[in-house]
C-alpha cells in the first residue's frame, strides 16, 4: 500500500440548497453541521487534508470564513459546475487521491470512509473507482468515494450533460461498463439501508440534530454503531424522516 499519496477529502458545500437552504450552517449541539462534518472527516486515518469546495457567490462567504476559522483549505468555483469545481480544487492543492463527500453528510462515519479508502489503495490496478453507495447497503449519509485525480480530470473533459456537471461522480456511476468500479457493501450490523442519515430536508435535520444532541456531549467520536443503537432505542426519532425519498439524478 502506497502511503506517499496526498489523500484529501473534498467536501462540496453551498448555502443555496433548493430543498433546505443554509443547511450546512444549521446548528447541532453547539456547532454547525459543516463543522461537525469537517471534524469527522479529519478523523479518517488515511486523510491528509480536508478541502471545502464552495462557490464564488457572496452567500457562501460564511462557508469560507468557517473554513478559515477551522484551518482547512477552501476553493471557490462555479455554483452549477460542481464537477469542474472539484477538479480545480484538487489541482490547486495537489491532491493525488480524491475522497469525495458531500456537505449533506455531517454524520459521516470515519471508520466506514477509511474502509473505502483502504479498499481503493489495496485494489488499485484492478479498479479505478471505489464507492459504498452504488447499491443501498449502508444508510444514506455515509456515502464515500475514492479515486485518482486523473480519473476525474478525464471525466471532466467528457462530461457535458448538466446532471453530470452538477453531480461529481454521476458520469462514472452511470457507466459501470466503461469504468472499473468496486462497490464496498456493508456487512453484519453495518448493513442498515433502512436508515436515512443525510441532510436534505427539515425532517432530516431533526433526526441528525437529535443524534448530535444525544451522543456528542459524552462522545464526540461516536460511531455508526452508536447512531444505530440510539435510533433503534428511539424509533419516534428514527422514523421522523422515514417517508423522505432520496433523489436520484437521471438524464432528461
Amino acid at each position: 500500500m502506497n502511503n506517499e499519496n496526498q489523500i484529501d477529502v473534498i467536501v462540496e458545500a453551498r448555502m443555496t440548497s433548493s430543498r433546505l437552504p443554509g443547511k450546512v450552517l444549521m446548528p447541532g449541539c453547539g456547532k454547525v453541521m459543516l463543522h461537525h462534518l469537517i471534524e469527522r472527516a479529519k478523523s479518517v486515518p488515511e486523510v491528509s487534508n480536508v478541502i471545502i469546495a464552495t462557490t464564488v457567490n457572496r452567500t457562501d462567504d460564511c462557508i469560507v470564513e468557517l473554513a478559515e476559522e477551522l484551518g482547512v483549505w477552501c476553493f471557490r468555483g462555479d455554483e452549477d459546475d460542481v464537477l469542474g469545481r472539484v477538479v480545480k480544487a484538487s489541482r490547486r492543492f495537489g491532491t493525488d487521491i480524491i475522497v469525495e463527500i458531500t456537505g449533506d453528510d455531517p454524520l459521516l462515519d470515519p471508520g466506514i470512509s477509511s474502509r473505502v479508502i483502504r479498499a481503493f489503495l489495496e485494489k488499485e490496478g484492478e479498479v479505478e473507482f471505489v464507492t459504498n453507495d452504488l447499491t443501498a447497503t449502508f444508510p444514506v449519509g455515509f456515502n464515500t468515494r475514492a479515486f485518482r485525480r486523473q480519473l476525474l480530470e478525464a471525466v471532466e473533459k467528457k462530461a457535458t450533460h448538466p446532471v453530470d456537471r452538477e453531480h461529481v461522480v454521476n458520469y462514472i456511476c452511470k457507466r459501470p461498463d466503461e469504468f472499473r468500479i468496486y462497490n464496498l457493501e456493508a456487512e453484519g450490523f453495518y448493513r442498515r439501508p433502512d436508515l436515512r442519515l443525510t441532510l436534505d430536508t427539515m425532517e432530516d435535520y431533526r433526526v441528525i440534530k437529535a443524534v448530535f444532541d444525544a451522543l456528542y456531549p459524552e462522545n464526540p467520536g461516536f460511531t455508526a454503531k452508536d447512531i444505530y443503537d440510539f435510533l433503534d432505542g428511539n424509533p419516534d426519532i428514527r422514523d421522523i424522516n422515514k417517508h423522505i425519498v432520496q433523489r436520484t439524478y437521471e438524464y432528461a
